[in-house]
Parts: structure tokens; C-alpha cells; sequence
């Protein structure tokens, strides 16, 4: 799942190393859990945890950040690798680590709060 930021956001970038962070989901491959439209506040650091939502930059793609979920994770704290797993394998454009491979959990963030889009009553 791709993520943008929103652009007030983008304007007024926090510092390098600010601990919180904003993100707005554009894609499916999270449904049902994220939808299009959703927010996410990340916090960075800390160990990967199985079933936790981890934002990270694309390998691929340095400008754009996409949501997992934690699957397996091999090593401790900034050193850690992780399996990052879609919620919604078969969505268009889906990736996760089948593709992309292990994550390092160094200059990631964990998701701790969601903000569900308008008009979303579910959850």
C-alpha cells in the first residue's frame, strides 16, 4: 500500500529525527484494516512486532512509503529484519516482502493511531 503525505504536512516537514510522523493511505492492499483515505500517525523506532503495522520506504522507490503488517522478525531492535505481509495480497499494485523481500526495521515507524476517512463508519 502506497502512502502519501498530506500536503500540509509536506509543507511543514518536521525535523529529521522527530519521533512522529504523518501518513495517508492512497491504496487497497490493507483492506479491510486501511482504506484509501485513512490516516496514520507513525512513531519511529522500536522493535518490529508480529501483527503490529510498520510504515517503511519502498526499496524500490525511495519516495514513497508503504503499510505492512509484521510477519516474522529475525534480530533485535534497529538491527531486526522483518517479513512485511499485505492484509490484501490480490489487490492491484499489492507488494510485500514476496517482492520485495525482508524489511530492516531502521527507519521505520510503527503505526499508533489511525484516523478512519470520512463517511467510513466500520471499526
Amino acid at each position: 500500500m502506497a502512502l502519501t503525505y498530506p500536503s500540509r504536512v509536506a509543507r511543514n516537514h518536521p525535523p529529521p529525527l522527530w519521533p512522529l510522523r504523518l501518513f495517508k493511505v492512497v491504496e487497497d492492499s490493507m483492506r479491510p484494516a486501511l482504506r484509501p483515505g485513512d490516516g496514520l500517525v507513525g512513531r519511529r523506532g522500536g522493535a518490529p512486532e508480529t501483527g503490529e503495522l510498520r510504515v517503511f520506504r519502498d526499496p524500490r522507490l525511495s519516495t514513497r512509503w508503504l503499510v505492512k503488517r509484521v510477519g516474522e522478525v529475525y534480530g533485535t531492535g534497529a538491527d531486526a529484519i522483518f517479513e512485511a505481509r499485505s492484509d490484501n495480497p490480490k489487490a492491484p499494485g499489492a507488494v510485500d516482502s514476496h517482492e520485495l523481500g525482508w524489511v530492516s526495521a531502521a527507519g521505520t515507524y510503527r503505526v499508533v493511531y489511525t484516523v478512519r476517512a470520512p463517511g467510513r463508519r466500520d471499526q
